[in-house]
């Protein structure tokens, strides 16, 4: 897989599509929520307390992590014939950094500080441990 099929962006996410316009609102649409909407998405308003962390794991979807407070890494892997091999240097995001995570992309996270983040999941959320 080319550097280029795992990043995810703004540009790329289809985080960004399915919006409807609003009625009587110039210049305004909106993606509302799955399950009412089946072409929505899932939001969750998380904390995270500074030490804790997620397990290498991935998601049907693509996902926006929006870092409100604190400061966290992702670190991704590939999984060879030996496991998980880490794939890059750590990303860090820190108080106001959006993070882009493409469906399928192994990760873990680590919160390097006390976090609160806005999580956007494209349609369904779902949690494959990958350890």
């Amino acid at each position: 897989m080319s550097k280029h099929e795992l990043e995810v962006s703004t540009e790329t996410s289809p985080i960004w599509s399915n919006h409807v316009s609003a009625p009587d609102v110039n210049g305004f649409s909106v993606r509302t929520t799955f399950p009412t909407n089946p072409d929505g998405v899932e939001v969750m308003l998380e904390r995270w307390a500074q030490g804790s962390e997620e397990p290498p794991h991935a998601h049907p979807g693509d996902d926006m992590t929006v870092v409100v407070e604190g400061r966290m890494a992702l670190q991704f892997f590939v999984r060879t014939a030996e496991g998980l091999v880490p794939d890059g240097k750590p990303v860090v995001l820190v108080t106001g950094q959006v993070g882009y995570v493409k469906a399928g992309r192994i990760h873990d996270a680590k919160y390097l500080e006390d976090c609160r983040l806005v999580y956007v999941h494209d349609r369904a959320f779902a949690f494959q441990a990958e350890g």
